[in-house]
């Protein structure tokens, strides 16, 4: 729509308030503080108005104080307990100061009517910011200090740095889940959800999940660390609060569901390595006079079916076998070249040995993407004795087949 249309229809400009949602209460933890117009009788977001970058900011500035006024008197004649997220530009609030004091004056202003500046959360996209990421952070320091929190917006998308999120030091992370397509997950959108979780971890921040449309974006975000929950799935915008306890039978239905099927999961896997576990002990025991290769190609007999790659290495990485293969051809082949290599600096590896050391038995890897192959597979790993550990490759065909291992 027209700049201008939207400045002369000023007084038809309301705000609108999504709920975000907390999962350990299944109950509104707080709004996002949206832009609507009425023309035509017809609520439209203002969306493309804010994110038009040829709109003068003069302009921008206006409408933005015009809701966040409205939203902050709602907000406090409601009377009610719950965080306000407020959208903010970074571009804007570094390049103007007296923008970003009017900001915190505008705030404050409402502490006197009960509003409290800790329920107060402003959200800042980083990948949009054009300036010095180290003044940036000392803003937020200073807002932090005045008892505000801070989200960044948009974790992930286009040119996200996490490292430069990481100085920023957020309250919370933002992630959109727009990204998913259909009711299936692809394994390369799980791994970068995981990545994210683990870094949210890291940092210290909580993961706010937004763009929540159906049950699996949902179990995306439960599944990876999400504590809050945002999205049509769950709430649309309105223009009022609404009972915080909307979504509480949805949310507690919705979780108990995706426990079983996690909990399934892990009873198949934990069945399927004991399984293995029990067939190794009576191999190795029985074979015990065998080494290195000549151990791998027995192995390779038995679990013809299971997996593609067998190999023996020690405690330090240091592979004590060749690499034993199966071919397109379903036939073995010894790879002579790998005796000798190191292995050690690959993730968990250390992890994994101190485990089948502490546990003295078999482990069975998570699911990951194979170097050489490229598909995905998990790797199962055995202490042959003290010393030796044997690794064993079981390809993405096998794991299709069989419940609960992928």
């Amino acid at each position: 729509m027209d700049a201008l249309e939207v400045l002369i229809n000023k007084d038809k400009i309301v705000p609108y308030f999504q709920p975000i949602l907390r999962a350990e209460q299944q109950s509104v933890v707080g709004y996002e503080v949206l832009g609507r117009i009425n023309l035509d009788n017809k609520m439209e977001s203002l969306g493309d108005f804010f994110n038009n970058e040829s709109i003068p900011v003069e302009y921008v500035l206006e409408i933005d104080e015009h809701i966040q006024h409205l939203a902050f008197e709602y907000y406090c004649n409601a009377q009610i307990n719950t965080d306000l997220f407020i959208n903010c530009n970074a571009n804007i609030l570094m390049n103007d100061h007296e923008y970003s004091e009017q900001l915190i004056t505008r705030i404050k202003s409402y502490e006197s009517r009960g509003l409290k500046l800790e329920n107060v959360v402003l959200e800042i996209s980083e990948h949009d910011y054009q300036g010095d990421l180290s003044q940036l952070g000392h803003l937020i320091i200073y807002l932090k200090s005045l008892g505000l929190r801070i989200a960044i917006d948009d974790v992930g998308r286009g040119g996200s740095n996490l490292d430069h999120i990481a100085q920023l030091e957020p309250n919370i992370l933002k992630v959109d889940l727009n990204f998913i397509k259909g009711p299936m997950m692809l394994q390369a959108n799980k791994d970068v959800l995981y990545s994210l979780s683990m870094f949210a971890r890291k940092i210290g921040a909580t993961l706010l999940f937004e763009g929540i449309g159906d049950l699996t974006k949902l179990n995306a975000a439960w599944r990876n660390g999400g504590r809050y929950y945002q999205g049509f799935y769950l709430a649309k915008p309105s223009p009022e609060f609404i009972n915080e306890n909307c979504c509480k039978e949805k949310l507690t239905k919705e979780f108990q569901q995706f426990i079983n099927f996690e909990r399934s999961k892990l009873n198949s896997q934990y069945i399927f390595t004991e399984d293995l576990n029990n067939r190794f002990d009576f191999v190795i025991k029985r074979e015990k006079k065998l080494v290195s290769d000549d151990l791998i190609k027995v192995i390779a007999e038995v679990f013809n079916d299971v997996c593609f790659r067998i190999y023996i290495c020690d405690q330090y990485g240091f592979q004590r076998s060749s690499n034993y293969v199966k071919g397109e051809n379903k036939q073995w082949m010894l790879q002579k070249d790998y005796l000798g290599k190191n292995w050690s600096w690959r993730p968990y590896f250390l992890e994994t040995i101190v485990r089948m050391q502490y546990e003295k038995k078999g482990v069975l890897s998570d699911l990951y993407s194979d170097i050489e192959t490229n598909e995905f597979i998990r790797t199962f790993s055995y202490p042959i004795n003290e010393e030796l550990y044997l690794f064993f490759d079981i390809p993405y065909t096998f794991l299709f087949e069989k419940e609960g291992l992928l």
